[in-house]
């Protein structure tokens, strides 16, 4: 399987849609607003957002502290509902998917990357990775392993396998939080500042890891970004300015 680190694509250009190809929606949001009420207090995270992103897009998601963006990925995940709005996945709209149904459908087509890698200390590097396929209905343990494996000989770590988090560098962690959502095969990756904890060595690493999975496989990625000179590197950047979209 191909190291996307080892022959990295230029990262000084941003991925662009071959030619002739007819953009296909992977992900659309329209009409969102999320409203969050307590008593006294209400607070809108987002005001009437419209967004489609198509497959094999790379599409970076900007804006000030507190303007939406974790929110607005948070509800492109699934992991929580929009107050009004449609959100549809390969043309479905998920409005009226149960918990259960919501779940399957994150874990066949949604990968997740946090800025804070959420790896668990006590499971090594190969385990981590395979967690989520556990509950990937159909997988024996043997095509887990596999997958695994391959997801981290894709971002260069064949040789950490057997490692702990606490035993790698921060760019190592988020290779495997990457690995991580590979291993599932998703359509859509969702990254939340996924080089926030890195010094601008790793950040670049990173952002090349992404790159090359975005340009040599196709893979659709969202990326919430303070970092403007890394968005500009995408082929979108989406700007969001309290909760409301602006460019």
């Amino acid at each position: 399987m191909e190291n996307l680190l080892a022959n990295p694509s230029p990262s000084a250009h941003a991925s662009t849609q071959p030619q002739g190809r007819t953009a296909v929606p992977v992900l659309q949001l329209t009409d969102i607003e999320k409203i969050y009420q307590t008593k006294t207090i209400e607070t809108v995270a987002l005001n009437r957002v419209n967004l489609t992103i198509n497959r094999g897009e790379f599409v970076s998601v900007m804006g000030p502290s507190g303007c939406g963006k974790s929110t607005l990925l948070s509800l492109m995940g699934l992991l929580d509902e929009p107050t009004s709005g449609t959100i549809e996945v390969d043309g479905r709209a998920v409005t009226s998917y149960s918990d259960r149904e919501l779940a399957g459908l994150r874990n066949a087509k949604i990968g997740f990357v946090f800025q804070s890698y959420h790896l668990i200390n006590d499971l090594s590097v190969v385990d981590n990775v395979e967690l989520p396929l556990l509950y990937r209905p159909g997988l024996s343990g043997k095509e887990r392993r596999q997958r695994a494996l391959g997801a981290l000989e894709k971002v260069g770590l064949s040789a950490r396998t057997g490692h702990f988090p606490s035993q790698l560098s921060g760019g190592q962690r988020q290779r495997v939080a990457i690995a991580r959502a590979l291993a599932g095969a998703p359509e859509i990756i969702l990254a939340d500042e996924p080089t926030g904890n890195l010094d601008s060595v790793m950040g670049e690493e990173i952002m090349a890891l992404l790159l090359g999975l975005n340009q040599q496989e196709g893979t659709t990625i969202v990326m919430v970004t303070h970092d403007e000179q890394q968005a500009r590197k995408t082929q979108r950047l989406i700007r969001l300015f309290d909760g409301s979209q602006v460019g």
